[in-house]
């Protein structure tokens, strides 16, 4: 018979039924998850290279925009 002051034995459960472990199991699961799909979106939707960079030879329309043309261009040519 057991006192009033006795605690019940707690109940031993496997570890797959904790509801803990599948918080600290799920959160890195799902990363690795979301990762490689954005590896696979990024593989099959890459875009293609640009290996010979169209010349722009005439001046700007708007002269403020030299200064942003100019370092866009320089960019874009191979060293």
């Amino acid at each position: 018979m057991m006192k009033p002051t006795d605690k019940p034995a707690p109940v031993r459960r496997p570890w797959w039924r904790e509801p803990m472990v599948w918080l600290v199991i799920g959160g890195p699961a799902t990363v690795v998850v979301a990762a490689i799909a954005t590896g696979i979106v990024a593989w099959r939707g890459a875009d293609p290279l640009v290996l010979d960079a169209p010349a722009v030879s005439a001046p700007p329309s708007n002269p403020a925009l030299a200064p942003a043309l100019t370092a866009r261009n320089h960019a874009a040519t191979p060293h």
